[in-house]
């Protein structure tokens, strides 16, 4: 077995864990090391996403994801500039089905506010200006920060400039074990560290219960599958049409996303799966799918929000009922102008089972050598670079 000693040691080479990598290259810091199970950097959630640069609308104020979202997005689109990555400034309609929806719309235009988030109630008439194919109940909401990237190309320019300025990665090198209290076995590596910053996404619970922490949470997973708008239909979309969210889950419902191509996609869904890793029929199962089939039951008896989810979204696997949401937020869709796609990703959610409730914020847990960020999720893609900044400022300098 290798040996390696470091000062830092990150878990993952997701977004966020090379997000920390850079910022701590850029705090002159020289012995990084990340340790990723995969072949390549940003497999799962991080290179799986919509790609969509959120503007900070929906999160509630004084939480991380508030905090991170709106300076995160100015500081990706600075990055992807300064790399020569394509940033589409498609900005965003939020459109409302109906009178209940629309109350809530006006809720989201005053968090969006109160976090300083750049947004516009609009008219029908105006609505037809930014999104002529959009359909809204009396008014919109209009987020004109909103951009979107090809997320693959954002995870290589990302990677190669942490490896440019000295960043050791490690594939193929997953976490096993903590040795001892600054030590961990990794693949075929025993490293010891100063500090570690665990940023496993989809497996950081479990890196946290190994260390003692966080015993109370958990990841389970839902599934975002896609369909794609046929570019022989009629339908054209400019830039991003959602709709008024469910605010009792943290998931943004099936939107109409133009990515920096000029391709529409459609989704993505929530759909509770049995795997962390869950993206075909059995692909992704194994001895943890029975434990996480167990804690969706608990959740369907006891929370009200997740029984919605849970009810709802598998009869998405039918595209009658994809179609169905999709055609809600557009003045007229066929059938025939979506198509399947193999687009698809997993979110973990963490679940907070004092309460039995669904973590609606970035959770961090810390001892005094290793940091744990638990469920960073979206709008963690957006929001990684400060929230990097963040976590290297109070937890590792």
């Amino acid at each position: 077995m290798k040996k390696i000693e470091t000062e830092y040691c990150i878990i993952g080479a997701g977004i966020v864990g090379l997000a920390v990598a850079r910022e701590l290259s850029l705090k002159k810091k020289k012995k990084i090391v990340v340790c990723e199970k995969e072949e390549h950097a940003g497999l799962h959630a991080s290179g799986r996403n919509s790609g969509v640069l959120h503007a900070g609308i929906y999160y509630k104020a004084g939480s991380m994801k508030a905090s991170t979202c709106i300076e995160g997005n100015r500081l990706m689109k600075s990055f992807c500039k300064s790399k020569g990555v394509l940033v589409r400034k498609t900005g965003k309609v939020i459109v409302a089905r109906n009178s209940k929806e629309l109350q809530t719309l006006h809720m989201l235009e005053t968090r969006a506010k109160n976090n300083g988030v750049e947004v516009k109630l609009v008219n029908a008439k105006q609505l037809a200006d930014i999104e002529p194919c959009a359909k809204t109940y009396q008014e919109a909401l209009f987020s004109p920060q909103t951009a979107v990237v090809d997320p693959k190309v954002v995870m290589q320019a990302l990677y190669d400039d942490c490896t440019q300025k000295g960043v050791h990665v490690l594939f193929n090198t997953p976490f096993k074990r903590f040795e001892n209290e600054n030590t961990i076995i990794a693949g075929d590596y025993k490293i010891q560290f100063s500090k570690l910053i665990n940023c496993a996404g989809a497996y950081s619970d479990v890196i946290a219960h190994h260390r003692g922490l966080a015993h109370n949470l958990t990841l389970i997973p839902f599934k975002g599958i896609y369909t794609k708008l046929k570019k022989s239909g009629a339908l054209k979309v400019n830039g991003n049409i959602y709709p008024v969210p469910d605010i009792r889950n943290p998931f943004l419902g099936v939107h109409f996303t133009a990515n920096p191509y000029g391709d529409v996609y459609i989704g993505p869904t929530a759909m509770p799966v049995f795997g962390r890793e869950h993206y075909g029929l059995l692909q992704g199962l194994g001895l943890e799918s029975a434990s996480i089939l167990l804690d969706d039951a608990v959740l369907l008896f006891t929370n009200k929000g997740f029984r919605s989810v849970a009810l709802d979204e598998p009869k998405k696997y039918i595209r009658y009922f994809f179609y169905r949401d999709a055609r809600g937020l557009v003045k007229e869709l066929l059938y025939n102008d979506i198509e399947k796609t193999t687009k698809a990703g997993i979110r973990p959610q963490l679940i907070d089972w004092t309460k039995k409730e669904l973590v609606m914020d970035f959770c961090i847990y810390h001892d005094a050598h290793t940091v744990h960020v638990l469920n960073a999720i979206s709008p963690a893609f957006t929001s990684s670079l400060y929230f990097a900044k963040l976590i290297v400022d109070k937890y590792c300098m």
